[in-house]
């Protein structure tokens, strides 16, 4: 039997080969397999979208620059990033007030780089977007890209990334073993002789304030300029866009930095070519508009069209908002003419905008539910998840949801993430002194804890949106709830309003299992040392089936049931010791109930003593129940 003949396809100017199955990318004449990238993805873990080349619909901000603007930043970033190494810093710091548009900037710098094959690496920070606000990947991202980028570094990070320790290793220690040494090693080799000759390699990190990992921000910053201090001819530079943070000014205000700040760059004519293009894109689409235009001549006139851009101030976050809050197609009460005065005579800002859209649904049933819980939750979720954690329909989070589309995006279908336009919308919420009726007090994350609590009953579905969600966070909300200091952990206007009530409540649910009270007094009793379902089945006399049956609203359990795997859920095991002594309280009265009606060779003594409760010690000791002798 003939061999069928081998397909290969190779597109004009490409940079991929199509070999039968296999893809191969081309880089300056050499080329890394998709096999080696299957394998590199395995080993790194890489955050897939947090790329410039990520969906921006579903993982923000999305933001990129209007056509015909931004031309003069763009060019000085350009020409700093093409200029010769000796007359040049390696780091440039865009800074800028919210919404003047830096994540657009970065966003065009790096494609500009990516289609010059000068971009090796891109990372889009995002606030309470899960990974995308952590430093916890970001090396093992930005080094997966630089082997995409540049094959010759692939083998290098390969090695890096097997070393034993590394990646539990400090952010530090692995930037530079899988990022600055791999980067400098294929330098030194010559490798890039030629690509060097066109310029400097770039990697654009944008929003670096929105990480919350401070510390590990700064550790970055320091480390990097301590790079290129002993590597000064090493081709390789970073663009970094923030707002002016003091964690990220102080180290970033160095003679190793150009600092670049885009209120200097914010053009007056930028702002009249966006909105003039809007609406003259809106007047084609709205016949209202069409009809008025026909009757009574242009709209906007020149006249508050200059005054609209004026009140804009540079600021293209504000003037996009104001533009879909004038033509918002969800208004049927009134027109687009109706609205623009009123626009005009808002007080310049956000905060004036958010007021005005938010009080549009202010009305509707759960309507501070759903805004408190896009304000706290740590990863969007879609309108799906929103009401399966909140326990409402889908149509009321979308009957909200609706009339603040001027600063919320709504996605086209009900499984893609609801985000903010952008995350000053965040800041507004959770700041008392600004959003006034509209703030999202901290204790809110009880409520979201105890929602989180209730996708775990009996007859809930295990894999729903809302239930992984809990899952991944469920403790985080926990944790901020009891960082909080006493007198701002409630009273909040919803069940519950206590850690007690809570712990009480979820213990409640599932007091009728069979022994469950003494199964879950011993898992506590435990402390947050984990024990195997096997082991808790002796030392109560009862089978091992009996003790994995256990709701896992309470606790988990590994499927086998000798894995030393059984502790308290993730939400429960996340205390202080004042939280986990709250908890005790509740299980002794559980246990002290079942002690008086004590069945033989199940019910067990349980001894608790607090000693030195200053100093954080609690020593518990279990005793198995012994039967006594038959008389």
């Amino acid at each position: 039997m003939a061999e069928s003949a081998l397909h290969v396809e190779i597109q004009p100017n490409a940079h991929t080969i199509h070999i039968g199955e296999q893809k191969i990318n081309i880089v300056s004449g050499n080329y890394i397999s998709s096999s080696d990238q299957a394998t590199l993805i395995q080993l790194l873990q890489p955050i897939l979208d947090a790329s410039h080349t990520r969906d921006r619909e579903k993982s923000p901000p999305n933001s990129a620059c209007f056509p015909g603007t931004r031309i003069d930043v763009i060019r000085t970033i350009v020409a700093w990033a093409d200029s010769t190494l000796l007359w040049n810093t390696h780091v440039l710091w865009l800074h800028g007030f919210v919404g003047c548009g830096k994540s657009a900037i970065a966003l065009a710098i790096a494609l500009k780089f990516e289609r010059r094959n000068r971009l090796v690496g891109s990372f889009f920070f995002f606030r309470n977007a899960g990974d995308r606000s952590r430093m916890t990947r970001f090396a093992t991202t930005l080094a997966f890209q630089l082997a995409a980028a540049i094959p010759e570094v692939a083998p290098l990070v390969r090695k890096a990334v097997t070393e034993e320790g590394l990646l539990g290793s400090s952010l530090v220690a692995q930037l530079r073993r899988l990022v600055y040494e791999p980067f400098k090693a294929a330098t030194k080799r010559g490798f890039l002789l030629l690509t060097f000759l066109k310029g400097p390699f770039l990697i654009v990190i944008d929003g670096l304030d929105e990480c919350e990992d401070r510390q590990d921000v700064q550790a970055f910053i320091d480390d990097m300029l301590e790079f290129f201090k002993k590597n000064p001819l090493v081709p390789l530079r970073f663009l970094i866009t923030s707002r002016v943070e003091q964690h990220i000014q102080a180290h970033l205000k160095n003679k190793q930095v150009r600092l670049e700040n885009l209120v200097n760059h914010c053009s007056r004519s930028d702002i009249d070519t966006f909105m003039t293009t809007c609406f003259k894109e809106e007047i084609k689409r709205n016949p209202v508009i069409a009809a008025y235009i026909q009757q009574h001549g242009d709209w906007p006139t020149k006249e508050d069209k200059d005054t609209l851009v004026d009140h804009i101030n540079g600021s293209f976050i504000f003037a996009a908002a104001l533009f879909r809050h004038i033509v918002d197609h969800t208004d049927d009460q009134s027109t687009p003419m109706d609205r623009l005065p009123r626009t005009l005579k808002m007080n310049p800002g956000l905060d004036t905008l958010y007021i005005e859209t938010l009080s549009r649904s202010q009305h509707l049933p759960h309507f501070p539910d759903i805004i408190s819980t896009l304000a706290l939750i740590f990863e969007p979720l879609p309108i799906i998840g929103i009401a399966e954690l909140l326990g409402i329909k889908t149509f009321e989070v979308v009957r909200v949801l609706v009339n603040l589309q001027a600063i919320i995006h709504i996605p086209g279908t009900d499984d893609l993430p609801v985000t903010m336009c952008h995350t000053s919308l965040r800041d507004f919420l959770t700041t008392e002194s600004r959003s006034g009726d509209f703030f999202t007090p901290p204790s809110y994350h009880l409520y979201l804890l105890y929602r989180c609590s209730t996708l775990h009953d009996d007859g809930q579905r295990p894999d729903t949106t809302a239930a992984l969600y809990s899952i991944s966070h469920g403790a985080k909300h926990i944790d901020q709830f009891t960082r909080l200091p006493p007198t701002a952990q409630g009273p909040i206007p919803r069940f519950p309003q206590t850690l007690d009530t809570l712990y009480t409540h979820i213990l409640a649910k599932s007091e009728n299992h069979l022994y469950f009270s003494d199964i879950i007094s011993t898992i506590a009793l435990f402390g947050r040392e984990p024990c195997s379902a096997v082991r808790v089945g002796r030392l109560l006399h009862i089978k091992t089936f009996e003790v994995v049956q256990c709701p896992s609203s309470v606790f988990e359990s590994s499927l086998d049931p000798n894995v030393n795997e059984i502790h308290m859920n993730r939400w429960l095991a996340n205390w202080t010791v004042m939280d986990a002594y709250m908890l005790l309280k509740c299980i002794a009265t559980y246990a002290q109930a079942r002690m008086n009606n004590a069945r033989p060779g199940v019910a067990h003594a349980l001894s608790l003593n607090i000693v030195n409760w200053g100093g954080s010690q609690v020593k518990i000791t279990i005793q198995p129940y012994v039967q006594p002798p038959a008389t």
